[in-house]
């Protein structure tokens, strides 16, 4: 795996967007570009465990603007501006069309990405993401985000005194409830500042515009959804029975994913049983679901 990674800094608007490489183990010529995309306060080393089930596929993952390594680029942020980064990052690197794969907020990036840039997209996978929430009755979209993103959101106020701290923070936490060296690694990685006053990498002015932007939905998704209609037949919108809290019933309950796979019937929603919004990217049964469904969608383009 060493051999296969390197990150480097690509060129976007206001600075470099840092993207994380695996490249395939050999003919690298003739492999399959898969471009995955994170979550709101995620980064590209959420998808180590996938990168290691896909020896013969190039990988290809940013953190996207606002998170991670790129923490420092400027707004204004959005599902749509992310889109556009995605689509220099391919053009920069000159690879094929790519398998898109969105987790959470990458979802809905990835829609967008089909949306503006079809001619760089090969085929998609929505993890746990990309699909409208849903929201109350009485409930504006705004405390539906709260209801959401609230525990995320203290997280990125607080400040810790080194990396231990911050692990221990994620050890207590209800999502993740198996500490492996990937978890590890992705904890480690989150954390930005100096020894006594460490903070979570991601920008909370960019997290509170892109929740917005998912949110409401004004500046990615057409008038009627139209979006969501430029996916590729049989997209497979794999689901979490619990959410962010490891709470049931997830962040799509199973009536309302089905509620859009039947207005929109190329979106093939699958359960992954014995999965929450996170342990998708981090358990063996989540990440062998992810490693299945790119691998069809691969095999169909």
């Amino acid at each position: 795996m060493p051999d296969r990674y390197r990150a480097v800094d690509v060129p976007v608007r206001g600075g470099d967007l840092r993207v994380g490489i695996w490249e395939p183990e050999s003919e690298p010529e003739g492999a399959p570009t898969v471009l995955a995309v994170h979550g709101i306060t995620a980064s590209h080393r959420c998808w180590v465990s996938l990168a290691r089930q896909l020896p013969d596929v190039r990988l290809i993952a940013p953190d996207l603007r606002g998170r991670g390594r790129s923490n420092d680029l400027p707004g204004p942020y959005g599902i749509t501006g992310h889109a556009d980064d995605l689509a220099v990052v391919l053009d920069r690197l000159a690879v094929p069309p790519a398998t898109v794969v969105g987790h959470s907020m990458g979802g809905f990036v990835t829609v967008a990405t089909v949306h503006r840039h079809a001619d760089r997209v090969a085929g998609v996978v929505l993890v746990d993401g990309g699909l409208p929430l849903q929201v109350a009755d009485g409930v504006t979209p705004e405390q539906a985000t709260m209801a959401i993103l609230g525990p995320v959101q203290q997280r990125l106020a607080m400040t810790f005194a080194d990396r231990e701290a911050y692990r221990g923070y994620y050890r207590a936490h209800p999502a993740f409830t198996e500490w492996t060296d990937e978890v590890a690694d992705y904890v480690d990685y989150d954390l930005v500042g100096e020894p006594g006053n460490y903070r979570p990498a991601t920008s909370l002015e960019a997290m509170a515009a892109d929740s917005g932007s998912q949110q409401d939905g004004e500046d990615w998704l057409l008038p009627g959804l139209g979006e969501l209609d430029d996916l590729p037949g049989r997209t497979p919108f794999l689901r979490a029975p619990r959410g962010l809290l490891n709470e049931e019933p997830g962040v799509w309950p199973a009536p309302w994913a089905a509620r859009w796979a039947q207005q929109f019937p190329a979106i093939d929603v699958r359960d992954v049983p014995g999965t929450n919004h996170y342990t998708l990217l981090f358990a063996d049964i989540g990440v062998a679901a992810v490693h299945d469904a790119v691998r069809e969608v691969i095999g169909a383009a």
